[in-house]
Formats: C-alpha cells, structure tokens, sequence
C-alpha cells in the first residue's frame, strides 16, 4: 500500500493544475484517490469496470469522508464521458488503444495523462491531441524513475 500511495502523490506533484479529474481504469483507486486527497479544490471521478475494486473505491470514499470524489462503475468505452481538464490513465491498455478511450472523457483543451516507466510511454500520433510534452520523476524514498506522457486535446 506504501508504494501505491507513494506513487500516486509522486504523478499527483507533477500534474497540472485543474479543477476536473477522471482516472480512468482506477483500479482500486490508484492514483486517483491519493490525488483527491492532495487536491481537495478538484472534483476527481474513478471509472472502474470490476464490481469488486468499484466497491472498495466506494468504500474507501465512505471512509475518508471525501467530498470532492466519485466512483463510476462500468467500461470506459460505454459510460457517458464527463468531460475533465484532466484525464489519467495508467495501465489501462497499451498507449496507443487508450488514447483514443480518453479524449471523448477530456474537455476542450485538458490534458491526457499516461504514466509510464523510466521509459516514456508512446501513444502515437492523434488528430485530437494538439501537442504533448514528457516529464521524468523519481518515485519516493529512493524509488523508480518513471515518466508522464502529458498531451494537450485540441
């Protein structure tokens, strides 16, 4: 759980400021909800298709007493998006499929997120993204390199 949380805060410090988030593929609420907590200004959604982790999020919710996040059940691919400045997914499918799953769910001009290893993740090209940068970081405590793939929805 250390390393989960320790990781999530580490994406959460380099992300840009917004006020609209949705993890998509949220798992068991990683990075999204250590995110939430960090960012009380921004409204954070997880999207989750396993019933089993979507529970636990809720129950997680419940727990922290957060206000400012939300758990959605189902595949990205069928919810209606809730179009957010910021939209993050990791270890969803490969860069290159999920691209194109997270620009329906990003508002006009926010920010497509992909964490990746030391090695950059390489979605391809989109006509929908206009550009995209690379940020490196270290993961705490003397942790893994990792990289974010940050592109711009046109």
């Amino acid at each position: 759980m250390t390393r989960l949380i320790l990781a999530s805060l580490a994406i959460a410090t380099e992300l840009p400021r917004v006020d609209s988030i949705v993890d998509l593929g949220s798992g068991a609420g990683f990075p999204g909800l250590p995110i939430a907590i960090v960012r009380p200004d921004a409204e954070v959604l997880l999207v989750e298709a396993r019933e089993r982790r979507h529970h636990f999020q809720r129950a997680a919710i419940r727990t922290l007493g957060s206000q400012n996040v939300r758990a959605h059940r189902g595949r990205i691919e069928e919810l209606e998006p809730e179009p957010a400045h910021l939209v993050i997914a990791q270890a969803v499918v490969p860069p290159p499929r999920v691209l194109p799953l997270m620009l329906p769910w990003l508002a006009s001009g926010g920010y497509a997120v992909i964490p990746g290893a030391e090695t950059p993740p390489d979605p391809g090209t989109h006509l929908g993204i206009a550009g995209f940068e690379v940020r490196q970081y270290r993961e705490p405590a003397g942790g893994a390199v990792r990289t974010l793939w940050i592109g711009r929805k046109r």
